[in-house]
């Protein structure tokens, strides 16, 4: 249903930096660089899936109602996720564990990251 989505952002240099570390555990690679944009996507993607867009003192985080869940391959790729991002200055707002109200087997992290944006990494281990 959705091809990609875009973020704004406040810094893009350390919006790039941040997510190159978070995402990297989850298998996602930066295939975007632009003055004013990064993207990133599984390896050979040819267009990015989730992208970060300067918007300098325009960037807005949509509060509690919108939050972006990553899939991660393994509880591994969910912990090291939060770590990286708890390392680099997010706020945590969930540490890995399994959440059952979600879902059988649904084991994720909660984040809030530099501009305030809500992000999730998640691995559905039972289907």
């Amino acid at each position: 249903m959705i091809d990609h989505i875009s973020v704004g952002v406040s810094d893009l240099a350390r919006a790039a930096a941040f997510y190159d570390a978070v995402l990297e555990p989850l298998g996602y690679v930066r295939v975007l660089t632009h003055e004013r944009a990064m993207g990133w996507a599984l390896p050979g993607a040819k267009d990015e899936v989730f992208a970060v867009l300067f918007a300098g003192d325009r960037a807005r985080a949509f509060g509690d109602g919108m939050h972006i869940a990553f899939a991660a391959p393994s509880r591994e790729g969910v912990e090291a996720f939060h770590a990286a991002a708890i390392r680099l200055g997010a706020t945590d707002e969930g540490a890995p564990g399994l959440r059952p109200q979600h879902g059988e087997g649904y084991y994720a992290a909660f984040v809030r990251d530099l501009d305030g944006h809500r992000i999730e990494a998640v691995v559905h281990e039972a289907r």
